[in-house]
């Protein structure tokens, strides 16, 4: 029986944390910036933790 393939968006989307956590960006910064805040626009910036109830299936998608 062949490998199981990881999903290629899964790949580009997602990073393994050393502790086994899955880091994710946020979304809503890619166009129509000139409406929102700074603040929310520099919020969005940083990485995120993806929730434990997605983690399993995102984990499933790189295994």
């Amino acid at each position: 029986m062949p490998k199981m393939k990881s999903k290629s968006a899964a790949k580009k989307r997602f990073d393994l944390t050393g502790t086994g956590k899955l880091k994710r960006k946020h979304a809503y910064k890619r166009h129509i910036l000139t409406k929102k805040s700074t603040k929310r626009k520099r919020n969005l910036t940083y990485s995120a933790i993806v929730d434990k109830a997605d983690a399993k299936n995102v984990k499933e998608m790189l295994a």
